[in-house]
């Protein structure tokens, strides 16, 4: 009998915090109070914005199960190829480059394309109508209106500092002769067009001969940036950047369209909130 009873409380103490744990759920789909803070950890999003990616993510999800949308291994492969070629690198380099830049393994590196392509599937089956490509003055218009993604410093030679400990980084930051073991450093040039936007327009922001703000180096620690010098882009020639221009317009087209027929789909959705990270 008193073994029972221990059972049963044991399962609603379990279950208890099972439910403790999910802040909200999507057509009764759950994310979690860790989902919340890891997405914003990652993302240096506020908690508002990182729980709107989320269900956006969330309804995503949903979507490619009930359309069955799926991408085969060698749909990711044929992808890198096209990607490292594009770059005029080989594969192996094409993943170099993206570890040094993003710390990522191989397979994280798969599964992001991976993702990848399953939103470009998910866009063809969304979309109602043809989009049409660009004109010449369209073209003029956004390289103007974005010129600074375009003149842009061609690479970036840095001290790399890690640490686990994000105090003890912090300290170096604000005393470059402050020494520690916890501390590990090396010289890395990037290159713009090697590496992750994110991580291109974190070194565009530090100034020559300054840190880097501090940020999670995806291995459970720290890293920060020491600019040493930059190399000066050569002047953009605009029928150079035709291709990856009309390639940029599209994709925020895309996204457009993304936005508005999942912003639809979130209004008549269930979502219900239980409870918010502390």
């Amino acid at each position: 009998m008193y073994k029972i009873i221990f059972f049963i409380l044991l399962s609603l103490t379990l279950n208890a915090k099972i439910v403790d744990g999910v802040a909200i759920l999507v057509q009764d789909e759950p994310i979690t109070t860790l989902d919340i803070k890891k997405m914003m950890q990652e993302s240096h999003l506020d908690q508002t914005k990182t729980i709107d990616l989320l269900i956006r993510k969330k309804l995503e999800e949903q979507e490619i199960k009930a359309r069955k949308i799926e991408v085969t291994n060698d749909e990711v492969i044929d992808e890198i190829k096209n990607m490292a070629k594009q770059n005029n690198m080989t594969v192996n380099q094409f993943y170099e480059a993206v570890t040094n830049s993003e710390n990522m393994t191989s397979s994280e590196i798969q599964q992001k394309i991976k993702e990848r392509i399953t939103n470009q599937k998910l866009f063809q089956a969304i979309a109602f109508s043809h989009m049409e490509e660009p004109d010449e003055q369209e073209i003029k218009d956004y390289y103007e209106l974005h010129k600074s993604q375009f003149n842009h410093a061609q690479s970036f030679s840095t001290v790399v500092y890690e640490s686990k400990q994000k105090d003890i980084l912090q300290e170096k930051v604000d005393n470059p002769m402050f020494y520690s073991p916890e501390i590990s450093r090396h010289d890395q040039v990037f290159e713009y067009n090697k590496i992750a936007p994110q991580l291109a327009d974190l070194l565009e922001k530090t100034p020559l001969n300054g840190f880097s703000p501090i940020i999670p180096n995806g291995k459970n620690g720290y890293v920060s940036f020491y600019i040493q010098s930059v190399t000066k882009n050569k002047d953009v020639n605009l029928d150079e950047m035709k291709a990856q221009i009309t390639n940029m317009i599209m994709a925020d087209k895309r996204e457009q369209v993304l936005k508005e027929y999942f912003d639809r789909a979130r209004l008549n959705a269930n979502i219900k909130t239980i409870r918010m990270p502390e």
